[in-house]
């Protein structure tokens, strides 16, 4: 038997944290299954699971072999890729970790567009406001809305981002033009819990520097979504992602304030592991996103 076999029926089966589950996802007997993971254990002269009729588990050593395996089967299955990229029909999946806001948002009519344009590709689109980590969970490509930091990854901007600070026209008649920053600590604003800063807003003055106000009011919510229909129904002052508050720019309900305030200093990036073969299929996720922001503009 094929040990790239073996090793692929054991990491089926660990990540879908069972055999039954395993043998559903892959079409494979669950008896065929154990019979392969079994056989991976003889020849390794080591027990990687745990198993009884009612608990699954990895061993240390099991544990230890899931994580260099997976490695060595991406880079196998990426050089496959790598040969056939002279072929235009992309196959095979791709797992993509993409904020709720983005997902939700027009700008999340790009992961569309691309399964639209590769039908072959199974595009397994995960909506998560953490920042995941892309090797330990297996996520191929992020899509991350933030200021570039170091990291061992490899990062894509597809394009430029920025923070709004906006209100409803009634919310500054009753409260008056705001004129600073500093003014919105006197003043209700809505704290988008999401946010890296929560509740201590960071402007910039034009000269360079850069300083945070804290502000309070009566909404704290985790989606801008829902922040913009706070500031809409004249709650507070809401900070709102650029590509949010343009859905809504036309209708009148918000107004921009302290725009020579806000920093610039944010991207849209796609995050990605570096690897010695990169699968084609990301290489043309990644690509196609960047054309698409680009025609948006």
């Amino acid at each position: 038997m094929d040990t790239l076999t073996r090793i692929r029926a054991f990491i089926d089966v660990v990540e879908a944290e069972g055999f039954s589950a395993a043998a559903r996802k892959v079409g494979r007997s669950k008896a065929l299954l154990s019979k392969y993971v079994r056989e991976l254990e003889d020849d390794l002269g080591a027990l990687l699971l745990n198993r009884t009729t009612r608990q699954f588990s990895l061993t240390e050593a099991g544990h230890t072999y899931y994580r260099t395996a997976s490695d060595i089967l991406k880079e196998i299955d990426n050089l496959a890729d790598l040969v056939r990229e002279g072929s235009k029909d992309l196959k095979g999946r791709i797992r993509v970790s993409a904020p709720r806001t983005f997902a939700d948002a027009a700008v999340g009519k790009s992961l569309i567009d691309f399964a639209s344009a590769h039908p072959e590709v199974t595009l397994e689109i995960i909506s998560d406001d953490r920042f995941v980590d892309l090797v330990e969970e297996g996520y191929d490509v992020a899509i991350r809305i933030t200021r570039l930091e170091d990291s061992g990854l490899i990062a894509r901007k597809l394009a430029a981002f920025s923070l709004i600070a906006c209100a409803s026209p009634d919310f500054l008649e009753r409260y008056g033009p705001i004129k600073h920053p500093s003014q919105l600590a006197d003043v209700p604003c809505v704290v988008d819990t999401n946010g890296r800063f929560l509740n201590n807003w960071r402007f910039d003055d034009p000269d360079g520097s850069s300083y945070t106000v804290s502000v309070s009011g009566r909404v704290e919510v985790n989606s801008p979504l829902a922040s913009m229909r706070a500031a809409e129904a004249g709650l507070g002052v809401a900070f709102l992602p650029d590509f949010v508050y343009r859905e809504r720019s036309s209708e009148g309900t918000l107004v921009p304030i302290l725009e020579e305030f806000m920093p610039t200093d944010r991207g849209i990036y796609a995050i990605y592991p570096h690897r010695r073969y990169l699968p084609a299929k990301v290489r043309a996720f990644v690509d196609y996103l960047t054309h698409w922001f680009k025609a948006q503009q």
